[in-house]
């Protein structure tokens, strides 16, 4: 008793992991919070009363373990994506970090290699590291955008085990078109990951990569329920790849690895997609707004495909992120110099932002 406990650096942590910093995003009770890319719309009230009804009913056998293979989960996965994919081809886990996580524990691992164009999702890297790949990054252009030449060649140049394409990009909002893919794809010899979190925020006319599946026993698209169906909280996210890739993830799954409560939840929330994607066109409308009006405040503002917004020309983003907490607004520095990010969140939320912002003067 009252000893001083141990740090971090004298335990017997593995070398590899010594000096990396656990993933986190600043969390504070303030009365808005548009920091982690969140849906911040509630799930509506005739989808959480089904939802619960599922969830009740699953309760009953909770004494028996889940259904190992999820089948009714990977069932709706595939109507829901359509592209003619079927169950066989689906694969879910506890949001899509862990989705990820397999992926690189199946594919990358010690003595291997996971590539990424910076900046991009920071668990990438840190997802790669734990599971024992190093990391490497790539570079985009100014805007952030990638062409396909450049993307082929860093690929070719690489030659990672592993490489992820976020598509619309995390942090920057920028659009992937589906002839970089294939660029990227052609030119690698192992995995493509295309993580599609944010897809159900792209133009409606866009089209995903679930559609070059065919063919391609190397390309892995991945989604999550985070965004789109405001189920940040149950931690459901999923892939659509070769069934050949499904059978290389059940090998390093941990048994059971999704309860018998989240595949009840999420298979209830996915008979009600079109209702969830009504939800996503009022945060579309938001992100819009809030592109524009930082524009008319002197930020220069990035094309975004996504439920979040990144905007540059902040002359001091320690200061400008400091005052907008102050103001009860907490938004995220995701270390970019003179830029800041905010969600798309409800109209109210969207209005309190904007206020904020304004009230501590334009751009640079």
């Amino acid at each position: 008793m009252g000893e001083v406990s141990a740090s971090l650096d004298d335990l017997p942590i593995r070398d590899d992991l010594r000096g990396m910093t656990p993933y986190g995003a600043p969390q504070a009770m303030l009365p808005i919070t548009l920091n982690v890319n969140e849906n911040t719309h509630p799930v509506p009230q005739e989808v959480a009363d089904d939802i619960l009804d599922a969830v009740a009913l699953a309760l009953r056998d909770v004494n028996r373990y889940p259904d190992r293979e999820f089948t009714a989960l990977r069932e709706g996965f595939a109507e829901y994506l359509g592209y003619g994919l079927t169950r066989d081809q689906l694969w879910a886990a506890n949001g899509s970090n862990e989705v990820l996580q397999h992926v690189l524990q199946a594919f990358g691992g010690p003595g291997r290699s996971a590539f990424g164009f910076s900046p991009t999702y920071s668990m990438y890297p840190l997802l790669a590291r734990a599971t024992g790949a190093s990391w490497i990054a790539g570079h985009r252009d100014q805007d952030f955008s990638v062409d396909a030449d450049s993307a082929a060649a860093q690929v070719e140049a690489a030659d990672p085990d592993v490489v992820f394409l976020c598509a619309p990009n995390n942090p920057t909002g920028t659009p992937m078109s589906i002839d970089v893919i294939e660029a990227v794809y052609d030119a690698a010899s192992g995995i493509v990951v295309v993580d599609e979190a944010y897809q159900e925020f792209a133009p409606r006319d866009e089209g995903s990569a679930l559609m070059l599946l065919p063919g391609r026993e190397r390309l892995v698209v991945s989604r999550t329920m985070s965004k789109a169906f405001a189920f940040a909280g149950a931690r459901v996210g999923y892939l659509a790849a070769d069934p050949a890739v499904i059978d290389a993830l059940r090998l390093v799954r941990l048994p059971y690895h999704l309860s018998a409560l989240t595949q009840a939840a999420a298979t209830a929330a996915l008979t009600h997609a079109d209702t969830m994607l009504r939800m996503v066109d009022e945060i579309v409308a938001q992100r819009d707004r809030i592109s524009a009006t930082v524009e008319a405040l002197g930020y220069d503002a990035y094309e975004s495909w996504t439920n979040f917004v990144l905007f540059g020309g902040v002359e001091d983003s320690a200061r400008t992120w400091q005052a907008l907490y102050d103001a009860g607004v907490l938004i995220r520095d995701v270390g970019i110099p003179h830029h800041l990010r905010v969600t798309a969140g409800t109209e109210a939320e969207t209005t309190a932002f904007l206020d904020a912002l304004a009230s501590i003067g334009s751009g640079s």
